[in-house]
C-alpha cells in the first residue's frame, strides 16, 4: 500500500453490497487497494473494470482474468465501459482527489513539501499544466478560479500579484509562486492558504469539477436499478456536489415535481455520511478530510 493507502477501505466496498457475480467499477484505481478488496469479495464470474488517467498507476495494474484497467479518466466511463460490452454495472467506486503517490514524488509538483516545476497535472499527457494556469491566465480568470476552486476572499489582491510578478519574469516552479505570495502567507496560517491556493490551480489544471459532473450524470445510465454507488471526497466543492445529486439528480436548482406536488429522484440515500476513525486518521493522515456518501440507483 505504498503508492496509495486506499482511505475508509472496508467502510468504502462495504457501501457497494457486493454480489459475485456482479460487475463493478473503480473509477480511481491508484495503487488499486479499493480494487483488490473488491475483487476479494467477488466470484469467478464477477468483473471488475478500472480507470485512472495518471501513467504511474497503470504499474499497478491486478495480474487476474476478472480485472481490466483502463488508462482513462472517470469522466468518459460510459464510451470506455461501452467499448468493452458493458451496459450497466452493479456497483461504483470513486475516491476522488489527490493519491498519496502523487503527492510524495516531488516533480509532480502537487505537494507544498517540496520545491518543484509547477505542474499538478494528474494525466501527465495533459495540455495545462500549472505553470500554464499562473503564467498565462488572464488577471479576470485568475481571479475567477481562486475564488471558486480556493474559496479565497481574496482572490482580487492575489490575482494581481501573480499578474504583477510574472510581468518581470515566469513563475516557474512551487517555491517561486509561494515568495511571490509571500505577503499573503501569514506564519500561522501560511499552510492553509498555500493548500487553498494549490488547490484551486490544481482543480483548474484537472478539470475536476467538470470531470466530476460529468461523471456523475453518466452513472446514471450505467448503475442498474438496485446498484449502489461509493464515492470519498476530499474537499467542500466536490462533496457538495456529490451530496446534492444524490438527493435529487442534480447539482442546482430543484426537480420539475408533478401536479400533485411530487417528483422522482434517481437515487436514494444509504445511510448517513461517513467519516474515518481517529484510529484511521492516526495512521494515515491525509484521511482526515474524508467524507464517504453511499447511494442506491432507484
Amino acid at each position: 500500500m505504498e503508492y496509495h493507502n486506499p482511505v475508509l477501505l472496508k467502510e468504502t466496498v462495504d457501501g457497494l453490497n457486493i454480489k459475485e457475480d456482479g460487475v463493478y467499477v473503480d473509477v480511481t484505481f491508484g495503487g488499486g487497494g479499493h480494487s483488490k478488496e473488491i475483487l476479494s469479495r467477488l466470484g469467478e464470474n464477477g468483473k471488475l473494470f478500472a480507470f485512472d488517467q495518471d501513467q504511474d498507476a497503470l504499474e499497478n495494474a491486478i495480474d487476474d482474468p476478472r480485472f481490466k484497467l483502463i488508462s482513462q479518466n472517470f469522466r468518459h466511463l460510459k464510451k470506455f465501459l461501452r467499448f468493452y460490452g458493458i451496459k450497466k454495472v452493479d456497483g461504483i467506486l470513486g475516491d476522488f482527489g489527490v493519491s498519496s503517490h502523487q503527492f510524495d514524488v516531488a516533480e509532480r509538483g502537487f505537494s507544498l513539501r517540496f520545491e518543484a516545476d509547477l505542474d499538478m497535472r494528474m494525466d501527465q499527457e495533459g495540455e495545462i499544466s500549472a505553470f500554464h494556469v499562473v503564467n498565462e491566465y488572464s488577471e479576470r480568470d485568475l481571479i475567477s478560479l481562486l475564488f471558486s476552486y480556493g474559496e479565497l476572499r481574496n482572490s482580487k489582491a492575489i490575482a494581481a500579484r501573480i499578474i504583477e510578478v510574472r510581468e518581470e519574469k515566469p513563475i516557474k516552479t512551487t517555491e517561486e509562486l509561494r515568495v511571490a505570495l509571500k505577503r499573503f502567507l501569514p506564519n500561522y496560517k501560511e499552510h492553509k492558504i498555500l493548500a487553498q491556493i494549490y488547490q484551486a490551480i490544481r482543480i483548474e489544471v484537472n478539470q475536476e469539477i467538470e470531470a466530476l459532473k460529468e461523471f456523475l450524470l453518466e452513472t446514471l445510465d450505467m448503475l442498474e436499478s438496485g446498484g449502489r454507488m461509493s464515492l470519498i471526497s476530499y474537499h467542500s466543492l466536490e462533496d457538495r456536489l456529490v451530496k446534492r445529486f444524490i438527493r435529487n439528480g442534480l447539482f442546482e436548482g430543484e426537480p420539475e415535481k408533478d401536479f400533485y406536488g411530487r417528483f422522482e429522484v434517481p437515487f436514494k440515500k444509504v445511510g448517513g455520511l461517513i467519516i474515518p476513525s481517529k484510529e484511521e486518521i492516526k495512521i494515515n493522515n491525509r484521511a482526515r478530510s474524508a467524507k464517504l456518501r453511499i447511494a442506491e440507483r432507484v
